[in-house]
């Protein structure tokens, strides 16, 4: 097992972005998260199918991760609890508990470290509805292209596109690298 491999930072097409809340002034707060899948892909390409498992306890809300740890010939497990989505409460509650209990493995856990993304919004990207904003159909962030760099482990830059190639958020600065 590779704690190395497993822990490493997630790349940013395996990271989804949603917006959080929007203020009356127009800003919105954008939140950077993993799904179950990039979860189970990281621990199916690190460790094959065969090589972890997980355990759901106390109806869902609880789940155990358990990797198999060749040089100690034993399972090493860690757990974690989850909360309900708005959705589907149960399946979202299993989904939480399970990502929760793979951050305790080191998976996305550099998403911890990710800046907090506020961006303006266009005019036409959010309406106040009952003295509270909301976004409209033209906010299409599911559209909108991430690009991260890392050194090491830490986040060093973090910017995207919209969907018509505006840029709309920079964090840090890019560092260009040689290819060979």
């Amino acid at each position: 097992m590779s704690i190395d491999k497993l822990s490493a930072p997630l790349l940013i097409n395996q990271i989804e972005f949603r917006v959080q809340s929007i203020n009356k002034g127009g800003y919105a707060t954008i939140l950077a998260y993993k799904d179950a899948r990039a979860d189970m892909n990281r621990l199916d390409e690190v460790l094959g199918i065969t090589g972890w498992k997980r355990e759901h306890l106390r109806d869902n809300r609880n789940c155990i991760v358990s990797v198999w740890c060749d040089e100690k010939k034993q399972w090493i497990s860690k757990e974690d609890t989850g909360t309900e989505s708005n959705a589907e409460a149960q399946k979202g509650l299993a989904s939480d508990s399970f990502k929760r209990a793979c951050f305790n493995l080191g998976i996305g856990r550099e998403l911890y470290d990710y800046p907090i993304i506020n961006i303006k919004l266009n005019a036409n990207e959010f309406k106040l509805e009952n003295n509270k904003a909301k976004a409209t159909w033209d906010l299409k962030i599911k559209q909108w292209i991430w690009f991260s760099q890392f050194t090491g482990r830490k986040l060093t830059y973090l910017a995207c596109k919209d969907e018509k190639g505006a840029v709309r958020f920079v964090h840090g600065e890019f560092i260009k690298t040689e290819t060979k």
